[in-house]
């Protein structure tokens, strides 16, 4: 499969709860899903972009409003995917952002505020879906699979450009909570992966993306395909892989879409 396109068979009959999915990776995930043959229930944030969402899905999803950092909202996502689809096959957990806004940045300067809603966001959010999912698949007794997005931040630091240490820790908190749940629920076939992108053209990352500097860096830092920020798209081949039983045996993997950035040096411009 090549980047952004997929099998229109793929996800034939399967149910899939996206957390955060009416913008950026999610929204493009909800339409590879659905191209792929899933039925999808799309949580998102703001009232705009969940009605735009429902129209675009159609038939194929229910697009709700509702905070990822609420305990019950994932709760209430899956519950639909019960009532609208007869149950659920598969998670995945696209909802996070930058906490810069709240403090977030390198140790010295990360104020308490910063760290906290920094980690609710990234982290606590994540408990909250996974173990929604968890409770609903082991209800089934059918097993199933639960995809979530960290970063490359979260194992390969950047620090000149991208020093923002909650938000790190929060994405390498993901990856361990993944790999220990991977552990624990594979004898119930209950799979757990990570995708972990670089930089991509999100509204997260508008910082960046309008930064000459930043992608200067970006040209060598992610070399693949002329060197640029990656697509919503890029990532939606392999999510599509994870959703599907092309994966079946497969758990506990973390997967860098990443235009090299895990495996490159990336040269800092000089100064003017």
């Amino acid at each position: 499969m090549s980047s952004g396109t997929t099998n229109a068979s793929a996800l034939a009959e399967k149910r899939i709860v996206i957390i955060g999915g009416t913008a950026g990776l999610g929204l493009s995930a909800a339409r590879a899903f659905v191209a792929a043959g899933a039925k999808v229930v799309v949580v998102g944030r703001k009232s705009d972009p969940v009605e735009a969402t429902q129209r675009e899905l159609g038939n194929a999803g229910v697009v709700l409003q509702g905070e990822a950092t609420e305990p019950e909202t994932a709760g209430a996502a899956v519950a639909q995917a019960v009532a609208v689809f007869g149950g659920l096959d598969g998670l995945y957990h696209v909802a996070g952002g930058s906490g810069r806004r709240w403090g977030d940045g390198p140790l010295h300067e990360l104020t308490n505020e910063g760290w906290d809603a920094t980690l609710n966001l990234n982290l606590t959010s994540v408990f909250y879906s996974n173990r929604a999912a968890v409770r609903q698949f082991l209800a089934q007794g059918a097993g199933g699979t639960i995809l979530n997005l960290s970063s490359v931040l979260g194992f390969s630091p950047s620090p000149k450009f991208f020093a923002t240490h909650a938000y790190a820790a929060a994405k390498a908190a993901i990856i361990g909570l993944t790999k220990t749940c991977a552990a624990q629920y594979a004898p119930q076939s209950i799979r757990f992966n990570v995708l972990a992108p670089g930089l991509v053209d999100t509204l997260m990352a508008q910082r960046a993306a309008n930064n000459a500097t930043i992608l200067s860096f970006i040209k060598t830092k992610q070399p693949l395909d002329g060197g640029r920020i990656g697509r919503p798209a890029d990532l939606d081949a392999a999510a599509v892989y994870f959703m599907s039983d092309a994966s079946a045996f497969t758990t506990g993997q973390v997967l860098a879409v990443d235009g090299g950035w895990s495996v490159s040096e990336g040269q800092i411009p000089c100064e003017p």
